[in-house]
C-alpha cells in the first residue's frame, strides 16, 4: 500500500465510490480507507470490487464491496440499505463511473480524411452516444439521489464528480464522451449551488492522459514507443508526460476534507501535466 500524499483523518466518515473496480476508482478507494474512513465500493463488476475490498481488509481497513449499476435505480436504493446497515448513513460520494464506447466514435480526427471503410461522423450509432451520455451524466446524476439524501439529513457531506479535460477542450475522435464530460463539469457547479445552504460540498476533478488497460494499446506500440496520436498528446502536455492515477489522489483526499477545504464547492480542478495551460506555441 502506497503511502498517502498528505495527511487527512477521514475517521468516522462513510465514503462511496462508485466505479471502484477501476484503477483511478480503485485507487481513490484504497486512499480513502487508508485515511481512516469507511469505505463502500461500487462497480458493475462485483468481482472487482469484492477483491479490492478483500485486499483492504486483509491490510487492517474497513472496505466493503457492493455490485451496482449506476443506470439503475432501483439497485442503487438497494445498494443504499446494504451500505447503511454495513457501514452507516454515507458522508462522502465519489461519483467515478463513466467511460467511452466504440460506437460513439469516429476513426477519423477530420472529417476530410475520413476513408469510406471507416466510421465518420455520420456513422455513429445513437444508442452508443446515448449510452455514452447515460454512463457519465445519468451515472452521476442517480447515486447523488440516492446517497445525497443522508447527507441532507445530516447537514454536512461532500459530493466529488470525476470530469475531464475534454470537458473544456473537446478531443477529436470522441465527441459524445468530450460532450457528456462537459455536462458533469455544469452538474457539478449547478449541484453546489443547489445544495449550498445545507451544508453539502461538491466539486469535482479532471483529469488529464492517463495510461490504462483501456488506451494502452491506443497510445503505445507494442515495443512501447508512442503511437502517432500518443506523440501528439505529449507534445501538447507542458510535463512531457502521462499522469498517474496515483497523482490524483491529493487533490481528492483534499476537496472531501470538510476542514480543509471548507469553503471550496462548485469547482472544476484540472490535474493535467499542464495540459491545459499550453497554447501549442
Amino acid at each position: 500500500m502506497k503511502q498517502l500524499p498528505i495527511n487527512i483523518d477521514f475517521g468516522g466518515k462513510v465514503v462511496v465510490v462508485t466505479g471502484a473496480g477501476g484503477v483511478i476508482c480503485g485507487a481513490m478507494a484504497r486512499a480513502f480507507a487508508q485515511a481512516g474512513a469507511h469505505v463502500a465500493a461500487l462497480d458493475l463488476n462485483g468481482e472487482a470490487v469484492q477483491r479490492l475490498a478483500d485486499e483492504l481488509t486483509a491490510a487492517g481497513y474497513v472496505c466493503r464491496g457492493y455490485a451496482a449499476n449506476v443506470l439503475d435505480r432501483d439497485v442503487l436504493a438497494s445498494v443504499h440499505e446494504q451500505v447503511r446497515a454495513d457501514l452507516g448513513p454515507c458522508d462522502i460520494l465519489v461519483n467515478g463511473a463513466g467511460g467511452n464506447n466504440p460506437k460513439a466514435t469516429t476513426d477519423n480526427e477530420y472529417h476530410h480524411e475520413a476513408k469510406p471503410e471507416g466510421k465518420s461522423f455520420f456513422d455513429l450509432a445513437p444508442e452508443g452516444v446515448d449510452f455514452v451520455f447515460r454512463l457519465n451524466f445519468q451515472g452521476t446524476l442517480l447515486p447523488t439521489q440516492v446517497f445525497a439524501e443522508d447527507m441532507v439529513e445530516r447537514g454536512s457531506g461532500c459530493i466529488l464528480n470525476i470530469s475531464s479535460m475534454n470537458a473544456y477542450i473537446p478531443l477529436t475522435k470522441i465527441p459524445a464522451y468530450s460532450a457528456a464530460k462537459a455536462a458533469i463539469s455544469n452538474f457539478t457547479q449547478w449541484l453546489a449551488t443547489h445544495f449550498a445552504g445545507t451544508g453539502i460540498r461538491c466539486n469535482a476533478i479532471a483529469p488529464g492522459f492517463l495510461v490504462s488497460a483501456q488506451n494502452r494499446a491506443l497510445l503505445f506500440n507494442e515495443d512501447g514507443t508512442p503511437t502517432a496520436r500518443s506523440a501528439k498528446i505529449l507534445a501538447g502536455t507542458p510535463m512531457g508526460r502521462y499522469v498517474d492515477a496515483d497523482e490524483l489522489i491529493g487533490a481528492t483526499l483534499f476537496l472531501c476534507d470538510d476542514r480543509a477545504a471548507s469553503a471550496i464547492t462548485g469547482i472544476v480542478l484540472p490535474i493535467d501535466c499542464g495540459f491545459s495551460a499550453y497554447s501549442g506555441v
